[in-house]
């Protein structure tokens, strides 16, 4: 994989664990069915890349509810103040 593209999905996949509830509910499930920190964030690149992909092949624009349908959060996302 291209290290500039690595780099970019590590940032991805880890703001989006803050900013999207789906994201970090698929997150926290593949941690605890064990998944270490790197796996899991990788596993959420990837599904990110597919949605992307998805995106651009239909001309839909993102949304999270299509994105991480019938998923809950399994803890609550921290605010900032």
């Amino acid at each position: 994989m291209n290290k500039r593209l690595a780099a970019v999905g590590y940032l991805w996949a880890f703001s989006s664990l803050r900013n999207s509830p789906g994201a970090r509910a698929h997150y926290d499930r593949r941690r605890e069915g064990g998944d270490r920190h790197v796996s899991a964030q990788r596993h959420l690149f990837n599904r990110f890349v597919g949605m992307l992909f998805h995106c651009l092949q239909h001309e839909e624009h993102y949304a999270e509810s299509r994105a991480f349908p019938n998923q809950q959060p399994t803890k609550s996302i921290p605010t900032a103040a």
